[in-house]
């Protein structure tokens, strides 16, 4: 597992973070390891490809028809694998 080192942090956070554990009735390490895990969890959630793509073409205006035309355009020939052995 990954271990985190923080240096230099400063006497009142550090105090801030020892009363936070306590009032949750944890370690301050375990407190800093939620703290850490809450705020990276909410600010990564993934956007699927998907729904970007439709959320897209929604917001320029794309139109049935407008795909139909880059449909027409589309090369449809076989397609040969990739092969990385000799």
């Amino acid at each position: 597992m990954p271990v985190l080192t923080v240096r230099n942090l400063s006497e009142e956070a550090h105090r801030a973070l020892r009363v936070r554990a306590a009032q949750h009735g944890r370690s301050t390490e375990a407190e800093v390891r939620d703290i850490l895990e809450a705020s990276v969890r909410h600010n990564t959630e993934r956007v699927k490809l998907g729904t970007f793509l439709f959320n897209l073409g929604r917001e320029i205006g794309l139109t049935d028809e407008d795909v139909a035309c880059l449909e027409q355009g589309r090369d449809r020939s076989p397609v040969t694998p990739v092969r990385f052995e000799e």
